[in-house]
């Protein structure tokens, strides 16, 4: 079963949003597809904060990428000046 998970996150006040934007979209992105996922949408949600969906295959896949999506997000706050606010996470249970 498909599985999903949405961080939240917000970069520092005085860093340029879209330097963090084209980090992410250029190492990120590219990293989270490697450890298998199957799609990510960023969202803006206001000038400083973003949310970002990731589709897994299931929940096995996004499991087995635990570590490495960890050693990720630990770089992205110095890299990036970002920090993750939040995270959900579960089973798609109904699609339309």
């Amino acid at each position: 079963m498909r599985y999903i998970t949405i961080t939240t996150w917000e970069t520092a006040s005085g860093a340029d949003y879209e330097i963090a934007l084209r980090n992410i979209e250029e190492k990120r992105l590219p990293a989270l597809k490697s450890f298998g996922a199957n799609r990510v949408t960023i969202i803006r949600t206001s000038e400083r904060t973003s949310a970002a969906i990731t589709e897994w295959p299931d929940k096995a896949t996004r499991d087995a990428a635990e570590l490495k999506i960890d050693e990720v997000r630990k770089s992205v706050q110095t890299d990036d000046q970002t920090r993750m606010t939040g995270e959900m996470k579960g089973e798609i249970v109904a699609d339309v």
